[in-house]
């Protein structure tokens, strides 16, 4: 199983620009977030490295969202407890 606690490294970079951090895999930012808001992008890559990518970054960062896939659609669990379908490439909610 693939460990989740740190983002991992290959095709993987951290950015910190300005008020905003982006956690990037191969050319697409899956998450950008400064003190308010979470963004997360699949760029059209719904991948399981996509989605680990994310969660490995809201482990390390602490930034309490959870991605997961059912019945192949993806949802994200948001800070505040609520759980939403990601719909589209690019979601932005809310820090807790």
């Amino acid at each position: 199983m693939s460990q989740t606690q740190t983002i991992g490294r290959t095709a993987t970079k951290v950015e910190h620009l300005g008020k905003y951090t982006y956690v990037w895999y191969h050319n697409t930012d899956v998450v950008q977030f400064d003190s308010l808001y979470i963004t997360l992008n699949t760029g059209g890559w719904e991948t399981a490295t996509t989605k680990l990518r994310m969660n490995q970054a809201s482990n390390q960062f602490g930034l309490g969202y959870q991605v997961y896939q059912k019945n192949h659609k993806w949802y994200v669990v948001i800070p505040q407890g609520e759980t939403l379908e990601f719909t589209g490439r690019r979601m932005t909610f809310p820090r807790r």
